[in-house]
């Protein structure tokens, strides 16, 4: 599929993705990674860089880095190397970033996505290990600034992708996949607005078969939506630019969602500006063959793999297949309600309507359902058995997320059961075909949605508790008579 053009220009966008690695210490040092603490009280002397201070590596943070280059097919470097990287900031108490950059840990790969209904690829170059800078604080009522180094040597793993996607719908879900498969894996919590997952985008504009145009990166998107206005923001105001006359001067810029524009922070620096050289007081990572192996054995089935067997063996479409592996609690929660006894399409189907329905509005996920798989399962088999109707099972949910626990208790304390007897059903019948002698004739005249009316009169006659398709088929039969 050709790219699509804006204005005659097309649209270039690579990520580069930093994720907060989940270990319970830093990368170098011993000192805690929770979010939330008071300033400066979680920076380490490592962290603070001060004199006769050496970096030991976390063996937590490499092998999450080799769980996910094994999930997205990259080589796993047997031998990596920490560089240094250098620049000068309040933020950053040694006056440089230990980072990767000639050897990194993870090399190639790529992000599996769908993009219009059709499977899309982006391929990754690299995924290196490095450690985070501090913050800085501004205050807008006294005017003063202040250094917090809580953050300050946190295992972040820096994914950097191709510049392959060709719009900002394409990188939103690009970035939406990456999020998935890094919480899946259990690498990153993936809390963007806490900081875990945040994303840098560059973007350029270029006439089609032209070379690459200078690229501006946006950083520290924490949001997809901010994601999708921001590059479309810059795009245009590149393309105004180029249109304009004037030249493109590579930038780092930040987006403001107040405004839903970009703004220069500062001209953008190239590898050689950071004068990278190799650590010394870091020796090469080593990375056996057995090591990968032990971290290939504990890894979770991927998100495709599950999704393609919903698809073989619980006759899922694709779309639901994809609603199931949304998540990995999410999954698991559904494998739970099919192994307590629901039909796989019906568990698929409530999951996708009535529970995720009550999940978004009280915007919470999958492991806030007040609802045991099990109990769950058992209101699916009362539908699926005729016991109580869609509209009165949509009750019975209503009940047992309030705190009630026994369905058939629900059931009947309600009055929900549904009429299934055919002596009463006959009756009913009989009322709405007397009542509603012109939908009869319609219907016999060939209308086929007097039919729904009637169905509809029937089930308000019973109020609600017929069984829709008896009703339905008892009318066909007296209808054709």
């Amino acid at each position: 599929m050709p790219a699509p053009l804006i204005r005659g220009h097309e649209v270039v966008i690579g990520f580069e993705t930093h994720t907060q690695l989940s270990t319970a210490s830093k990368i170098f040092s011993t000192a805690s990674t929770a979010f939330g603490a008071a300033p400066n009280t979680q920076a380490s002397v490592v962290d603070l860089a001060l004199p006769g201070t050496l970096p030991v590596m976390n063996r937590g943070a490499v092998e999450r880095a080799i769980r996910f280059g094994l999930a997205v097919g990259g080589q796993i470097a047997p031998l990596s190397i920490f560089a240094r990287k250098n620049y000068f900031y309040p933020d950053l108490p040694k006056g440089y970033q230990i980072s990767q950059y000639e050897l990194p840990v993870v090399q190639g790969g790529a992000v599996k996505f769908m993009l219009d209904g059709a499977e899309r690829s982006v391929r990754l170059t690299r995924a290196h290990l490095e450690e985070d800078a501090g913050k800085s604080v501004h205050d807008a009522v006294d005017g003063m600034s202040g250094i917090d180094l809580n953050r300050a040597g946190t295992p972040l793993l820096e994914i950097v992708s191709e510049p392959e996607m060709r719009s900002s719908k394409e990188a939103v879900e690009y970035a939406r996949a990456l999020h998935q498969l890094v919480v899946w894996l259990g690498i990153c919590d993936g809390n963007m607005q806490e900081g875990s997952f945040r994303c840098d985008a560059n973007v350029s504009v270029r006439k089609p078969g032209a070379p690459f145009g200078t690229r501006r990166e946006i950083k520290n998107l924490n949001s997809f939506r901010f994601l999708q206005q921001a590059i479309d923001f810059e795009v245009q105001w590149q393309i105004d630019q180029l249109e304009d006359g004037l030249a493109i001067q590579q930038a780092t810029v930040l987006f403001d969602p107040d405004t839903g524009e970009t703004r220069a922070m500062r001209t953008k620096e190239d590898a050689h500006d950071y004068r990278y050289f190799p650590d010394p007081d870091l020796p090469p990572l080593v990375i056996e063959p057995a090591w990968i192996e032990r971290v290939r054995s504990g890894m979770p089935e991927l998100p495709a793999a599950m999704a393609e067997r919903f698809v073989r063996e619980d006759g899922l479409s694709a779309q639901d297949a994809a609603a199931m592996t949304q998540s990995l609690a999410f999954a698991r929660y559904y494998e739970a309600v099919k192994a307590a006894g629901a039909p796989a399409k019906l568990a698929a189907n409530w999951l996708m309507g009535e529970v995720s329905r009550r999940l978004n509005a009280e915007q919470v996920d999958i492991a806030a359902i007040p609802i045991d798989a099990a109990t769950l399962a058992a209101l699916i088999a009362r539908v699926a058995d005729g016991t109580v109707s869609n509209a009165g099972a949509k009750q019975v949910l209503e009940a047992l997320w309030s705190g009630e626990r026994a369905v058939d208790a629900v059931i009947e304390a309600r009055g929900l059961k549904q009429v299934s007897d055919a002596g009463a059903l006959d009756a009913i019948v009989d009322q709405v075909l007397a009542a509603n002698p012109k939908s009869v004739d319609e219907y016999r005249a060939g209308k086929d949605k007097a039919l729904n009316a009637l169905v509809g009169q029937a089930m308000k006659a019973s109020q609600g508790k017929a069984n829709p398709a008896q009703i339905t088929e008892l009318l066909k039969a007296r209808l054709s008579r």
